[in-house]
């Protein structure tokens, strides 16, 4: 037996890992590239048309209703707030697009077709649908309302045809929100080889949706 030196300082606590922060930063170069694709930049930049607005929103929605399609995740409403559910709002901004009939008028390209076949591998309580549910619904609470504000802007879209961007989650605002769902996914205390899962899935995601804006831009 070892006996301890007199006075001996404890053993520190482990820290818990910042999960949030790590996922942000292994995949910010993904995040980036993503954001910077031709077919995102032409939109935001002004230089496409409400039209093909509506075919990117058509795009997306196959990619949530795959991933909203399980339900909501009861055991943890901090994280996986039914109320971010976005398919009733994508569906009434089509119609108010004018494309009420978004299923047969914008059939899902290829990539898309990919990427929801794949969220419909995963289960709910596999944390790699956290990763995409991390992906999209902290993007459309982020760079989403920037987006919504240029296609407002530029091609002058009307509320009615924004409403996928506007959340009534955020009663003490958006930012403070982001910051209780980082929280939250910290609070979930994902063991290390969880947290690598995490990441590479985030990455994915990220990688995913690139191959759809290059189709869109196709």
């Amino acid at each position: 037996m070892t006996i301890a030196p007199p006075h001996a300082a404890p053993t520190p606590a482990t820290e818990p890992l910042d999960v949030a922060a790590l996922v942000r930063a292994a995949s910010a170069d993904d995040h980036r590239a993503a954001e910077t694709r031709g077919f995102i930049t032409a939109l935001m930049g002004g230089s496409l048309s409400l039209d093909a607005y509506t075919r990117y929103l058509a795009q997306l929605a196959w990619v949530y209703e795959a991933l909203e399609e399980r339900g909501s995740r009861p055991d943890d409403p901090s994280v996986f707030d039914p109320e971010l559910a976005r398919m009733d709002a994508i569906d009434a901004d089509l119609a108010a697009l004018g494309a009420s009939d978004w299923r047969e008028a914008h059939p899902p390209l290829p990539e898309t077709a990919t990427y929801a076949a794949h969220l419909r591998t995963i289960a709910d309580d596999d944390v790699r649908y956290l990763a995409h549910h991390y992906t999209r619904y902290l993007g459309d609470l982020s760079g989403g309302q920037a987006i919504a504000a240029l296609v407002a802007r530029h091609y002058g879209a009307t509320p009615d045809q924004l409403g996928f961007y506007r959340f009534d989650v955020a009663d003490d605002g958006v930012v403070r929100y982001k910051r209780g769902y980082r929280d939250a996914m910290n609070a979930l205390a994902l063991e290390p080889g969880e947290v690598d899962v995490l990441i590479a899935e985030v990455r994915a995601s990220f990688h995913m949706n690139s191959a759809i804006f290059e189709a869109l831009a196709a």
